[in-house]
């Protein structure tokens, strides 16, 4: 293929044989997705042999000066508003709901140590989590019920969906603030007891050793609980 930045993608389509009309394809296959799409589904529309990366590589240095830009969320491609301009469409957005405290701390406690019961949730934070809390988020489409610790009660494990990742713009989950990003953002004091650290994130979607697929049973680690979270 040609050298990806030799190709304009106003150019008449005979003076670039080819590769101009992939890069065509691609562009209108993401214009028109209601989702991001992965690299399997773009490929399949294009001919044997297409350069999808070179394609898409130039796709995003021809839109990063524009009013959109080609991004990777989730492992897949989507056009968003470029940052700077998204105040402009604030009044087209819809409704959002504000997620409470306790969400936001139950979000964080399963995306940081995935993947994580109820009752390690409880722990971790200190009080107890309402029923509410988790289906919530749920419900957002954000946390996703994994599978059953091998331990009695066979409690469910919750995890990050690629939802979550598409909602906070992250590529993968290993993007999320680390230790000392979090320091410089303020977000945690200088007085951390010591040995504090921040897990390295995880999602990967196999089961691990100690957890084994959910079967639909009744799970008492989420049966209704006093509503005593945080505001």
């Amino acid at each position: 293929m040609d050298d990806p930045a030799q190709l304009r993608l106003g150019a008449p389509v005979g003076m670039v044989d080819g590769p101009v009309e992939q890069l065509r394809i691609v562009e209108a296959l993401l214009f028109a997705a209601a989702q991001p799409l992965d690299e399997a589904a773009l490929a399949e529309r294009l001919p044997r042999g297409a350069d999808l990366r070179a394609l898409l590589t130039t796709l995003q240095a021809f839109y990063a000066p524009r009013g959109v830009n080609l991004v990777r969320v989730a492992g897949k491609w989507a056009f968003r508003t470029a940052q700077d301009l998204s105040f402009l469409l604030h009044r087209e957005t819809t409704d959002e709901r504000k997620l409470s405290r306790a969400a936001l701390e139950t979000l964080a406690i399963v995306a940081y140590h995935q993947p994580v019961t109820r009752a390690e949730i409880e722990e971790i934070r200190g009080v107890t989590v309402a029923k509410g809390t988790i289906d919530l988020l749920m419900e957002t489409g954000w946390l996703r019920i994994r599978g059953r610790r091998k331990v009695p009660g066979r409690p469910v494990t919750f995890g990050t969906t690629p939802a979550f990742l598409e909602h906070f713009g992250l590529e993968a989950i290993g993007d999320l603030p680390g230790l000392d990003d979090l320091k410089a953002a303020g977000m945690l004091d200088g007085r951390l007891p010591p040995g504090f650290r921040i897990p390295i994130p995880n999602d990967d979607v196999a089961l691990r050793d100690d957890e084994e697929p959910d079967d639909g049973e009744l799970d008492f680690g989420l049966a209704p609980a006093p509503e005593r979270d945080a505001p």
